[in-house]
């Protein structure tokens, strides 16, 4: 999987680089391995801008301006705390000089048991993507529902896997 992981983030940082387009994380149940995967590459300094990493349900309000009452009504583990959390963390990477910045998000259960009445392997991911990638020409931010299995460490190298796919069929695939 980590290879596999590798090819991707590779191939997104080189499309990124080329457009001027960089990257941001917000991360929750992936604690950090997200931004790994694009700093295991050399050169990603010229695309990938950061992390956050919100792994408390607190931190996602305070850092990222996750809708507090919707975290307390629906938990971490709902698709509209994904669509926020990219969202907030393409704005917060956003610097005067950037073309655009693409945010990334995770959030789900890792396990090994559920939370609360959301299944271990539960994860949504968020992509907020500008409007260079969009065929409408409009930003969009896309959420997708997983169901990951295995153990805790499975559940989290697939969310991985599953952000990076994602993110090369929009960026580097769509424009092949």
């Amino acid at each position: 999987m980590q290879g596999r992981c590798d090819a991707l983030a590779a191939k997104i940082l080189a499309r990124c680089k080329t457009l001027g387009v960089k990257i941001a994380v917000a991360e929750s149940l992936t604690g950090g391995l997200l931004a790994d995967a694009f700093v295991r590459v050399p050169g990603a300094s010229a695309v990938f801008l950061g992390s956050a990493v919100t792994y408390d349900i607190a931190a996602k309000a305070s850092i990222l301006g996750v809708d507090a009452e919707l975290l307390r009504r629906e938990g971490a583990v709902y698709p509209e705390v994904a669509r926020q959390m990219a969202q907030a963390t393409a704005n917060l990477y956003h610097q005067p000089g950037y073309d655009a910045v693409i945010g990334l998000s995770t959030t789900g259960v890792a396990g090994p048991g559920p939370d609360g009445s959301k299944p271990a392997g539960l994860v949504y991911i968020g992509l907020a993507i500008p409007a260079v990638f969009a065929a409408s020409r409009q930003p969009q931010t896309i959420v997708r529902e997983l169901h990951c299995h295995g153990s805790r460490e499975a559940v989290r190298q697939q969310s991985v896997l599953h952000v990076l796919e994602n993110l090369s069929e929009l960026t580097v695939n769509s424009q092949e």
